[in-house]
């Protein structure tokens, strides 16, 4: 018995005594040869489940090591890929702001002109703006996310009135500059990060400031619409959420829940809802895959 264990054992050693990363690089070869610098090989490598234990495998102390040496040995043809300018990740979402500015000014023109309107405009134009983030989201059904947002949104105007509507189209800029930063926050830390954990560590307090400013800056907006801010704050914290994890690639099966929850005519659905998504996207968005570039 101990004979045959030490005979099986031996190719298993031999194979990993030869070129262990070979085999490693041969298996993500796209992945590899498209990526722009290590930090991409070793986001997709997370997001394909190798983790720092993993790398050691591969006689490497993390993924980040491991990702140098898959980039260094990766052939790139006579015109390797330009390596990306020195702005932020976040910098394209920050000069998009002016269009972040839309939602909030439409519904509150229409409030403004045309009170009947106010709702259907703010409803149409907070779901719109959801949807333009959103469309690196992974998994089946891409609009399913944005369907039981859009139902959730005109269910919330239907029971509380177009102020709240109106409240959460205004929130959508802020919600916009928040998203922004925490992207190009997370995507520097992932630059002076050397381990998953470490960046995981890094991302965590960037995630909880930007819901942090956004909570307090949906309430402004919900006082500034006239809308109750018990079911305003969650309500735009919850979609805050959405958009953050959609614009991320996360699987929409969470949020879709989240929302589907939210959608409980009981005053602490929207509550559960966002904090239930809270907890997730601490998790997802910790994750170096989260902050690749598409």
């Amino acid at each position: 018995m101990a004979g045959s264990g030490e005979a099986a054992a031996k190719p298993v050693r031999r194979r990993a005594g030869g070129d262990p990363v070979k085999a490693l690089l041969h298996r993500h070869r796209e992945l590899c040869e498209r990526a722009v610098d290590p930090l991409e090989i070793a986001a997709g490598l997370e997001a394909h489940g190798i983790t720092d234990r993993t790398a050691a495998r591969f006689r490497h102390r993390d993924v980040f090591s491991l990702a140098e040496e898959l980039y260094a040995r990766s052939p790139r043809g006579e015109h390797p890929a330009a390596r990306p300018g020195r702005a932020p990740a976040g910098a394209p979402a920050f000069r998009g702001f002016g269009c972040a500015l839309l939602p909030g000014a439409l519904a509150f023109g229409a409030a403004a002109v045309a009170p009947a309107w106010a709702g259907p405009v703010a409803v149409a134009v907070t779901v719109a703006a959801l949807v333009w983030p959103g469309r690196a989201a992974g998994g089946r059904f891409p609009y399913a996310a944005h369907l039981l947002a859009a139902a959730l949104v005109g269910w919330a105007a239907h029971r509380h009135g177009a102020a709240l509507a109106v409240g959460l189209a205004l929130a959508v800029a802020p919600g916009h500059l928040a998203a922004a930063a925490f992207a190009a926050g997370a995507r520097s830390r992932l630059g002076g990060s050397r381990a998953l954990e470490d960046f995981a560590d890094r991302a965590r307090p960037l995630l909880v400031a930007a819901v942090t400013v956004f909570t307090a800056a949906a309430a402004g907006a919900a006082a500034l619409a006239g809308a109750a801010l018990p079911v305003a704050v969650p309500l735009a914290l919850l979609l805050f959420l959405t958009r953050l994890l959609l614009r991320h690639g996360a699987h929409r099966g969470p949020v879709g829940a989240a929302l589907a929850l939210a959608l409980v005519p009981v005053p602490a659905a929207a509550i559960a809802a966002a904090a239930g998504l809270l907890v997730h996207a601490v998790l997802a968005l910790s994750r170096a895959s989260a902050h690749a570039r598409p």
